[in-house]
């Protein structure tokens, strides 16, 4: 596969444009690793990834979008804000435990996990505030395609 970049298409300047590959590569290797370990998430750095090599290279974007595994999620983020039921129960479950642990064993007051929580509370409500599937073709009755300009509608 030919990765090289037409470089009329990137408008960064060349520093700008590697600092962007190299945040791609690097949250590429942290998602690799989060498919992995279950405690560390797989998408949220897929996006970053999708982010910065979309600002650097439109064809390592393109490879990263057409991937099989990883691939229909991040188009289904791109399109619609869709965060699956998994991957949300996840982020709330891992989020709960993390603030379970600060509360217990490393804050000394009620001020840190206050606030932790609070804004924990806020991801929270967007996170489950997200579609969880990508919507589908409106249906008419006993599953067939309404029929558009049919009499009575």
């Amino acid at each position: 596969m030919n990765l090289q970049d037409d470089p009329a298409e990137i408008t960064l300047s060349p520093t700008a444009r590697y600092v962007l590959l190299g945040v791609g590569w690097f949250f590429l290797a942290l998602g690799a690793v989060g498919a992995f370990l279950p405690v560390i998430p797989t998408v949220p750095f897929l996006l970053v990834t999708a982010w910065a090599w979309s600002k650097s290279s439109k064809r390592l974007h393109k490879w990263l979008y057409g991937n099989k595994t990883y691939g229909p999620y991040l188009v289904a983020w791109d399109k619609y804000g869709v965060i699956p039921p998994r991957a949300k129960a996840l982020a709330v479950g891992t989020m709960a435990v993390g603030w379970l642990f600060l509360t217990l064993y490393i804050a000394r007051s009620f001020w840190l996990p206050l606030i932790v929580g609070v804004v924990q509370v806020a991801i929270i409500v967007f996170i489950l505030t997200r579609p969880s599937r990508a919507p589908t073709e409106p249906v008419g009755l006993r599953g067939v395609p309404p029929v558009v300009g049919a009499q009575g509608e």
